[in-house]
């Protein structure tokens, strides 16, 4: 036998062993996750990053925002638009820094020089994020 017939009867043979090692009776029906259960967790992930947006949108919209927002000259329907664009990871740390600047307002722990930074911030992340994931 030459050395490349001996090579493909080699081949051959571990694939019909790698084919007999596959799971026997496995009907088309038998899933690892059911179809329902994916349907949940897909539906729990998009109800999640809803609620994780309309906590950024609360912040974007309040006074101070959009004070701040004027002040710096940027368009807070095009920050709102790059915020849809971000990824679940990134809208969900996003809304989690938005709703710790939610309760130090409500809180009066911030001035507007405070808020008008952190906006400047967050705006400048959420910018950042956008370009990076356009690449």
């Amino acid at each position: 036998m030459t050395g490349s017939r001996r090579m493909l009867t080699v081949m051959a043979l571990i694939s019909l062993g790698a084919l007999q090692a596959l799971p026997q009776g496995v009907s088309p029906d038998d899933h690892i996750v059911s179809p329902s259960a994916a349907h949940h967790v897909v539906a729990t992930s998009a109800q999640t990053r809803q609620q994780n947006l309309a906590k950024i949108e609360r912040l974007f919209a309040s006074d101070p925002a959009q004070k701040a927002f004027k002040g710096m000259k940027l368009d807070p329907e095009k920050i709102s638009h790059a915020v849809s664009s971000l990824s679940d990871e990134e809208v969900a740390s996003l809304a989690r820094r938005t709703e710790q600047i939610q309760n130090d307002l409500a809180a009066g722990a911030l001035t507007n020089q405070q808020i008008t930074y952190i906006l400047i911030a967050l705006g400048t992340a959420v910018i950042i994020l956008v370009l990076v994931a356009a690449r």
